[in-house]
């Protein structure tokens, strides 16, 4: 993503923290960065070293987390479960209302794309699993995929 890019997806963000009553911090915002920046998914433990070479500070894991669950908890970031990582959320800068995500992942590159799954499909996958007896407790997808790049 270009500088001009994470400069406008970092105000909204900022906005929508505001609108929202929490504190977007310096650090919040330093972590948020480094995930508009990064091409491919980070762990936790990436973002430690990342943000280390970025900023020259140390910062510790747990904190880290405790950074990633908030920027998930205000849909600034989503946690890919498979791989457990985590990238930015890529509408952010929207002001329409988000549909449930889904994410392509790339299993040679290890690149993500995030689309939105249609309410219907995702009414049917709460159907499904109600009429096994079982409760969806989040509707996004992780499919496996290859990117145009890698599929060439």
């Amino acid at each position: 993503m270009k500088q001009t890019q994470v400069n406008q997806v970092m105000q909204r963000a900022s906005e929508r923290c505001s609108e929202n009553g929490v504190r977007f911090t310096e650090k919040r915002q330093s972590i948020l960065r480094l995930l508009l920046k990064s091409p491919a998914p980070l762990s936790a433990y990436e973002i430690v070293d990342l943000y280390r070479e970025e900023t020259g500070e140390t910062i510790q894991g747990m904190s880290v987390y405790r950074m990633l669950d908030f920027l998930v908890e205000n849909a600034l970031a989503h946690k890919l479960v498979s791989a457990n990582k985590f990238v930015a959320c890529s509408h952010i800068a929207c002001h329409h209302d988000h549909e449930t995500p889904q994410f392509l992942i790339c299993e040679n590159c290890g690149a993500v794309k995030e689309i939105a799954v249609k309410s219907e499909v995702v009414k049917t996958l709460r159907k499904g699993a109600a009429d096994a007896g079982w409760q969806l407790l989040s509707p996004a997808l992780e499919l496996p995929c290859l990117c145009d790049q890698c599929a060439a």
